[in-house]
């Protein structure tokens, strides 16, 4: 029993130490392959290669006992095509828990990331987008959905503020109305605020940690875009509460 709390702080760090060191190895590795390969060849596999290091990632973490993850229903939009996946974001891991199954997604990324020398060649060999210029973001992630990638875009644009609940901004109605694609909603669902806003990046949370992601509806949109995302964060809101973390059965 006195083992068990260096065996959480070990699970912990030495976690984010593999994913940084991960996500830096395919950094290095993309930025020599992206200008080798056809633009096409490369970025499928890019987000080949990302889905397979979030995956080994989250297998890692799984094994350790203190970490579980039921994500098996993300599996069924493996084979839909062109979407905009909409999902809540209580924590910084959410792109992680939806890419590590999607073998073709596309993720809005902040310029600073893209950019980045060391963090940004797997982004850019992936044909992820930068966020940087609003109208350009959204020509790229139309451009992006209709020549079939699936979008992952948190309707937010940041993580959940606990007090304040949902606040949907309207650029992922906008990139579905203009691509003519749905939006599939997909909720995540944690019994903890780990990583959530304003949680320190190596403040230690209380173990297990567990999370599960389901699909929701899915949504064509139509008229305007303002009010589409003020009905989706009502829906939102109705089926996830005020956007605290959730309790989910701890058997999973």
């Amino acid at each position: 029993m006195w083992l068990k709390l260096p065996y959480e702080y070990l699970v912990l760090y030495g976690g984010l130490l593999l994913f940084g060191l991960s996500v830096f190895i395919w950094s290095a590795a993309a930025a020599i392959l992206h200008p080798l390969l056809p633009r096409k060849t490369g970025a499928r596999l890019g987000q080949l290669a990302i889905m397979a290091v979030f995956r080994g990632f989250l297998c890692v973490l799984q094994a350790s006992g203190i970490f579980k993850f039921d994500l098996s229903a993300l599996d069924a939009l493996r084979d839909e095509g062109a979407l905009i996946i909409a999902p809540n974001h209580p924590s910084l891991l959410d792109a992680v828990l939806v890419a590590s199954r999607l073998p073709q997604v596309v993720c809005i990324m902040k310029a600073e990331i893209w950019d980045n020398l060391f963090l940004g060649g797997g982004a850019r060999f992936a044909a992820y987008i930068r966020d940087d210029f609003p109208f350009s973001m959204i020509c790229s992630a139309v451009s992006a959905v209709r020549a079939g990638n699936q979008l992952l875009m948190f309707p937010e644009g940041t993580r959940t503020r606990q007090r304040s609940g949902y606040h949907f901004k309207g650029g992922f109605a906008l990139i579905a109305k203009t691509a003519r694609v749905p939006i599939q909603t997909v909720f995540i669902e944690t019994n903890s605020l780990y990583l959530s806003k304003g949680w320190p990046l190596f403040r230690k949370p209380a173990f297990p940690l567990i999370y599960r992601a389901r699909l929701g509806r899915r949504f064509e949109v139509q008229g305007d875009v303002k009010a589409f995302a003020a009905d989706l964060e009502c829906y939102f809101r109705d089926t996830l509460g005020a956007g605290t973390s959730i309790h989910v059965d701890t058997n999973l």
